[in-house]
């Protein structure tokens, strides 16, 4: 098996295009090194968790382009991409990623601002008189 495998992942307004080839472990995000993209040691570990999962830590190498959201949505939709790529590897790694809660995407966005309001629930001030 020395194919890319391709696979997408989403968190709240990021999305995550990941390559996963077979290597020693390389993670790449948007053409910089893993460690330079995620300066936090918490998103990192993140990341690195479905490879924890399923005992793969050192076996493949992964190209990410993230776009959209923040630190913490982009590392989410990368984590979400890695698992859906370890599934299409290897269809017994179900399972484990399934219980770990990675195959699920996390849809919680920002709700909207409605107009004539404050905010997205906030009101303006309710005076009787």
């Amino acid at each position: 098996m020395s194919e890319t495998i391709y696979a997408t992942g989403r968190r709240k307004t990021s999305t995550a295009r990941v390559f996963m080839t077979p290597g020693t472990g390389v993670i790449t995000v948007n053409g910089r090194d893993f460690d330079d993209f995620f300066p936090n040691h918490v998103l990192k570990m993140l990341i690195r968790q479905p490879f924890e999962a399923v005992e793969r830590t050192e076996s493949f190498d992964i190209r990410a382009t993230v776009t959209g959201g923040g630190n913490s949505g982009q590392a989410g939709a990368i984590r979400h991409g890695v698992s859906r790529a370890l599934e299409k590897s290897d269809s017994e790694l179900r399972p484990p990623l399934k219980a770990a809660g990675f195959l699920t995407r996390d849809p919680r966005q920002k709700e909207r601002k409605k107009y004539g309001q404050k905010g997205a629930r906030a009101r303006f001030q309710f005076s009787k008189r």
